[in-house]
């Protein structure tokens, strides 16, 4: 596993895979098939890692905290970066931040949540996090409510952020007044684009952000890989050419649960068994498998 600090190159070298966690029938970590799906996404040119929302790390025990970081740092290849998170809840994350301070990770990020918080207790809470756990956070921004981008910009220049993931949803993403704000505040090499391959052309080329974040790269990561180099090389016309590709399973993900529909998606792509999800959420209605096995698929079959 990398341990070293998070670089600009670190953040602009991969795609930010955000993939599910595997478990067994009996809601146990499943370590032989969350090996099978870290090496698919690791074949596709995939060296950073993300367990946050998509792997349900909201729901799971501070009890099995350890267990899980010690799995991943021992499935991790040498140059794979893997980030945990920790949170959403303030108790949960400083018992996490001390679990941390048993391993090498050299950043975690602070799952967010708009209930019960307020963004001055959420910059408050990552002080504590870092003073805690020794690392630096990553700073995820989901809601314009949950943190303000003076509070974000404080942060940073007290060199507690090692990156942020912005993931704030409009309508229209070239008009983003809360991006548009940050970016004046702190250095645009230290964003990234938090939502998926659809908006991600838009921020890296209009607002210069160093790169992005992806579910669906888990079930093809070597064409989300083709697209970050084709928008690092300013190769637009061929980096939303890759993008349209994503669009069947992003939709369904929009329609129905970014973080159930990629659950589903990964097994029924036969990429690995993700098994049951771990409650408080639970899988979707057996109506919508066969809509999502065919998306799946059809995205896997383009993966080469």
């Amino acid at each position: 596993m990398k341990t070293t600090p998070v670089t600009f190159e670190d953040l602009q070298s991969s795609v930010i895979a955000v993939p599910p966690l595997c478990r067994n029938k009996d809601l146990s970590l499943s370590k032989s098939q969350n090996n099978r799906l870290i090496k698919h996404m690791y074949k596709g040119g995939i060296r950073t890692l993300l367990y946050g929302g998509n792997a349900n790390l909201y729901n799971i025990a501070i009890s099995e905290y350890h267990s899980m970081l010690r799995m991943l740092q021992e499935l991790a290849p040498e140059d794979m970066w893997i980030v945990p998170s920790v949170g959403p809840m303030y108790g949960t994350a400083m018992d996490q931040a001390k679990i941390l301070t048993e391993f090498a990770f050299p950043t975690a990020m602070l799952l967010p949540t708009l209930f019960p918080s307020k963004p001055a207790g959420v910059a408050t809470a990552v002080r504590h996090f870092v003073e805690k756990s020794g690392i630096k956070a990553v700073l995820y921004i989901k809601d314009g409510a949950y943190i303000t981008p003076e509070l974000a910009a404080d942060l940073v220049n007290d060199g507690l952020i090692s990156w942020i993931k912005y993931a704030i949803v409009e309508e229209d993403p070239k008009k983003d007044p809360y991006l548009k704000k940050l970016l004046k505040l702190v250095d645009p090499n230290i964003v990234i684009s938090g939502i998926g391959e659809q908006p991600a052309i838009i921020h890296m080329r209009d607002f210069g952000v160093a790169g992005f974040t992806a579910g669906c790269v888990c079930v093809a990561p070597s064409r989300s890989t083709a697209m970050l180099k084709a928008i690092l090389n300013k190769d637009y016309a061929a980096a939303e050419a890759i993008r349209e590709e994503f669009v069947g399973l992003e939709d369904l993900r929009n329609a129905h649960s970014p973080i159930l529909v990629l659950h589903h998606a990964v097994e029924l792509a036969g990429v690995a068994n993700t098994g049951p999800v771990l409650p408080l959420l639970s899988g979707l209605p057996e109506n919508l498998l066969p809509k999502i096995e065919k998306a799946a698929k059809a995205l896997l079959a383009k993966n080469g």
